[in-house]
């Protein structure tokens, strides 16, 4: 897959079919829509995907609180898992936005897509204050040439409904919901820093992760059994997201205790794919007890991992 960060790099020789839009979190709904647009292409065209950031609401609503299932690098890995030629992520700004539905149809898709055909939702609106429609897009297609495919209400809802029920399970730590719409396990991409480094005089040495996209949404605080791929072998591990009550902790963190891994990754980007929630965090009356919590918690997820290999 090729990916081009603004609409103005991205070049073809062939026609392309097209889809837009923010496909945060890639799940099982989106999938449905990159399939269609991969089966559309042939010897002739390209399948490409036009996406936006930052997020369109944190520029036109000044949104800055809202949270996304993916950060864009992760959309792109999981866009690429899905066969498509094309990934052109767009710098949504104010002036993208004054774009009449003429322009962009004309100045982009046209004479830089060099478009065949287009995949698109029912409902979607575009060009400047949202003013067009499907109907305007079909009189487009008419006018230069290319088809418009309209994406069924419902299974609009259905790429809807799930990317909120995704949201939801995830902010109240129901990871197999989420998992289950998304139709893999949620994951999140940081960098191994240096922590308190309490964990190992007790020990459960821990990776503290840090996440510099302060707008990926992070699950709910509690304690889940994980996975990561390491040197291309999958490392299972316990991850805490919390505060560390216990010793007093000031601020939320990400730790994740290996199992089988005795190897120094600080400095190191990790994927952490989410694979069960065990229990909410807790303020525990000694370190000790929470010593003794913590390899409770290791049979717990070793259990699960046997049970769910």
């Amino acid at each position: 897959m090729k990916i081009f960060n603004s609409i103005q790099d991205f070049k073809t020789t062939s026609g392309t079919i097209v889809t837009l839009g923010t496909f945060d979190g890639v799940h099982f709904g989106h999938k449905k829509i990159i399939d269609r647009l991969v089966e559309n292409t042939d010897a002739n065209t390209e399948s490409l995907v036009l996406t936006f950031f930052p997020h369109p609401r944190m520029v036109l609503q000044g949104d800055s609180e809202i949270k996304l299932l993916n950060t864009i690098d992760e959309k792109a890995f999981l866009l690429e898992q899905n066969g498509l030629d094309n990934l052109v992520i767009h710098p949504f700004d104010q002036a993208f936005s004054r774009l009449t539905a003429e322009e962009f149809v004309k100045n982009i898709l046209v004479d830089i897509f060099k478009i065949k055909k287009i995949i698109i939702g029912h409902d979607h609106r575009f060009g400047r204050n949202r003013t067009a429609n499907i109907e305007d897009l079909i009189v487009f297609g008419e006018q230069y040439n290319f088809e418009v495919e309209q994406i069924s209400p419902q299974e609009i809802n259905e790429v809807s409904v799930s990317s909120t029920k995704i949201r939801n399970a995830l902010q109240e730590g129901n990871i197999r919901l989420a998992n289950k719409y998304l139709g893999y396990n949620y994951f999140l991409t940081g960098t191994v820093v240096k922590g308190k480094q309490l964990g190992r005089t007790i020990g459960f040495p821990t990776a503290n992760i840090s996440i510099k996209e302060n707008y990926k949404l992070i699950p709910q605080i509690g304690v889940y059994v994980v996975s990561c791929v390491i040197n291309g072998k999958t490392i299972f591990g316990m991850m805490n997201i919390g505060f560390n009550p216990t010793v007093s902790g000031q601020h939320q963190t990400i730790e994740v205790h290996y199992f089988d891994l005795n190897e120094d990754l600080y400095d190191k980007e990790i994927r952490v794919s989410i694979l069960h929630r065990i229990r909410p965090e807790q303020k525990f009356e000694s370190v000790e007890k929470l010593k003794e919590q913590l390899a409770h918690d290791k049979i717990t997820s070793l259990e699960f991992i046997k049970n769910n290999r």
